[in-house]
């Protein structure tokens, strides 16, 4: 005989069946999405150098050139490599053309199709890190940018902030410059990774901070990169040293979680082809954001660990019914019958 089939437990309600706050899993919003490039080397096909620590003398390096070609298979750096899956043994880089003049930004920008709640941003650099590159976000689909995180040398030179300010509960929506992660060292490699949440005092209260609920929702990321290292050297240089000077990464990695306002924990493509939450708690709309028709005896809230403010329908008849099954016959006719002239009178309003 078969095992009976047991039907997984529902995360959006506890085992008394009573509405509970509920999350879609962490991801990694970029995997496998699309990422649009201003600049990609191999069209035409161009020589990239690379200049590497020399394994065999301390504080020497070594240079190695290749030649990229976007019609190569083994030659193209595309910007397909930066959202793909990142091995550590076989590195894929996206590379920017060489950076011969000024101005010399390029720019990363990544959809990620409905609204997310966001942990942090990475990148992986296969080169140099930039001296200033800053990190954008936008909740409305790329129509508009929000600073999130800048890093510069100099910051208040390149960007007009002070280098290492203060978050406090009266500017947590703001961004910061670091000068942190603009050494020229290690020369590839290296990690640049924005936490969302650190430093914002109220971080461990995030449930009762609608300005950090707001802070963390994207719908797209930009980064920019901004200017190279010791471009003054580049300026000068003649074509073999212009030909090292890029930007180069093996990963852009967006953690984070589908944003559902505690309603849902699952996000799946509608019938209309959108990435959508699953919503349960009488909730309705991409994010979970609103009550379902006749819905509205509360109003719609987000879900916290302590309550689930769950959408109530207008007319709880379940909630009536299981109350009157204890009562007298006659009593329970009048109530429903009470009841049901309410709903007739209000349905009247409505069509009228």
């Amino acid at each position: 005989m078969f095992a009976p089939q047991h039907t997984p437990p529902d995360p959006c309600t506890d085992e008394d069946g009573r509405p509970r706050r509920c999350i879609p899993d962490f991801v990694n919003a970029a995997l496998e999405r699309e990422i649009v490039a201003s600049s990609t080397c191999g069209t035409p096909p161009s020589r990239i150098c690379e200049t590497a620590a020399d394994p065999r003398a301390a504080g020497r390096t070594v240079r190695s050139c290749q030649i990229c070609d976007a019609e190569h298979p083994k030659r193209r750096h595309p910007p397909g490599y930066l959202t793909d899956l990142n091995n550590p043994n076989n590195l894929t880089c996206w590379i920017s053309e060489p950076i011969v003049r000024r101005p010399q930004n390029v720019t990363l920008t990544l959809s990620l199709g409905k609204r997310y709640e966001l942990t942090y941003v990475s990148l992986q650099f296969c080169s140099v890190r930039p001296d200033s590159m800053a990190v954008y976000k936008s909740v409305d689909f790329g129509k508009t940018w929000i600073p999130f995180q800048y890093y510069s040398s100099q910051c208040a030179k390149v960007y007009s902030r002070p280098a290492r300010g203060k978050i406090t509960k009266a500017n947590q929506q703001e961004a910061l410059c670091t000068d942190a992660y603009s050494n020229i060292d290690p020369h590839s490699g290296a990690r640049v990774a924005f936490s969302t949440l650190e430093g914002r005092p109220s971080a461990y209260d995030f449930d009762n901070s609608p300005v950090l609920q707001d802070w963390v929702t994207a719908t797209d990321i930009r980064v920019t990169f901004d200017r190279l290292h010791a471009y003054d050297d580049v300026r000068e240089a003649g074509g073999n040293a212009k030909e090292g000077y890029y930007y180069a990464l093996s990963d852009f990695a967006v953690g984070g979680r589908c944003k559902c306002n505690g309603h849902a924990s699952r996000c799946s493509v509608n019938a209309d082809g959108q990435l959508a939450c699953e919503c349960k708690h009488n909730t309705a709309g991409i994010d979970c954001e609103r009550c379902k028709p006749f819905h509205y005896d509360r109003p719609w809230a987000r879900a916290t660990l302590r309550q689930a403010n769950e959408c109530v329908g207008t007319y709880n008849m379940r909630y009536k019914a299981n109350r009157t099954r204890q009562m007298s016959p006659i009593i329970t006719r009048n109530l429903l019958s009470a009841e049901w002239t309410k709903i007739v009178g209000h349905l009247s309003k409505i069509n009228t």
